[in-house]
């Protein structure tokens, strides 16, 4: 085996973990959710450590690394909003915003082709911001209650603001884009 692809073999594993930690957080099993979850953080944080240490960097890594957070944590917005441990309008504004994201990314990449992915700092703000709302539940749902009162209501606030936020820079700088394409293809 080439080490090169070991990244890629780590994001798979990691995309891989996500149907148990749900089977886990559907049946009530919180801590042992807790752990996989911080196995799948850590094989994130090794992962992207080993690709660019010995530039094993690849288009495959560039596209399942996102991918692998995104499922993660929309399993986890999805399982503790049906669960009642997170209202719906949270659930509905970070989940809407990453599907108006991919939609304006679709139809960009349509229009004009290429299309550079460059996450925002307040794009990283509100991806923090959701790992740390949801860790911050699944670890009072382990058992560190205090934890869980911290997040609920004022780690809701901030992340729907961050959200939002987020939202709106990105269809205000690829609407520019966008716009700036056009003029430049009808000269």
């Amino acid at each position: 085996m080439k080490l090169r692809v070991l990244p890629n073999l780590i994001t798979l594993a990691r995309i891989a973990l996500v149907a148990p930690i749900a089977w886990l957080l559907w049946h009530f099993r919180y801590p042992e959710a807790l752990l996989l979850t911080v196995i799948a953080g850590v094989s994130d944080a090794v992962d992207g450590y080993l690709a660019r240490r010995f530039n094993w960097l690849s288009p495959m890594g560039a596209m399942l690394d996102p991918i692998a957070d995104k499922l993660l944590a929309v399993t986890l917005f999805v399982v503790f909003t049906l669960q009642g441990h997170l209202p719906l309008w949270l659930a509905l504004i970070v989940i809407g915003r990453d599907l108006l994201i991919l939609a304006g990314a679709g139809i960009y990449r349509i229009w004009f082709g290429e299309l550079e992915v460059a996450p925002t700092i307040i794009s990283k703000a509100n991806t923090a911001a959701q790992f740390v709302v949801l860790a911050g539940l699944l670890v009072g749902l382990s058992g560190v209650t205090f934890v869980a009162n911290l997040v609920d209501p004022w780690g809701f606030f901030a992340l729907a603001g961050l959200a939002i936020a987020s939202g709106v820079d990105y269809v205000v700088t690829w609407s520019g884009k966008a716009a700036r394409e056009s003029r430049s293809r009808r000269r």
